[in-house]
């Protein structure tokens, strides 16, 4: 019996000391230093952008997106543009423009306003695409691939883009 209030003693104690402690104090501004906010670098790292067979009337658009903190993003592919079918006449027949967008442009060439690219190819129906990208630095980019027909001619493209960080 003598331990039982003993054990009380102790815990009235216990809890003057914690409440006691309880007291809130001033809260200081929390800075984070850019060093805090480093992520994971994509380098060494390679994502397929487009591997695909489409039909192509007036214009194809396909978004991709670099992450952050890539360094040196660089584009690379192939598209080749047939006339009418798959593997039916490539020639001067089937040519189309090539665009690389940023979101700016892309959004201005959406509305049929005049627009720039980063990067663009007039009239080909077989061209080889390696392009260095800008650094994404702290956030993701969103970029733009848009073939476009001027013709309006029926036309299939096969087109294979992969980025390497």
């Amino acid at each position: 019996m003598l331990e039982r209030p003993h054990f009380s003693a102790v815990l009235v104690v216990a809890l003057v000391t914690c409440c006691g402690c309880n007291k809130e104090s001033p809260k200081e501004p929390v800075t984070v230093s850019p060093s805090d906010r480093v992520a994971p670098s994509p380098v060494g790292t390679s994502q397929i952008i487009l591997e695909k067979t489409f039909s192509l009337k007036s214009s194809a658009t396909f978004p991709f997106e670099i992450p952050a903190h890539a360094v040196q993003p660089h584009l690379h592919g192939i598209f080749e543009s047939f006339v009418g079918q798959l593997h039916g006449a490539s020639d001067e027949a089937a040519n189309i423009d090539f665009l690389i967008m940023n979101e700016d442009q892309q959004t201005a060439f959406a509305s049929n306003r005049p627009s720039e690219a980063l990067f663009d190819v007039d009239a080909s129906h077989n061209q080889a695409i390696n392009f260095d990208l800008p650094a994404s630095m702290s956030h993701p980019v969103k970029y733009y691939l848009v073939f476009r027909n001027p013709e309006g001619k029926s036309k299939v493209v096969e087109a294979n883009f992969r980025v390497d960080f």
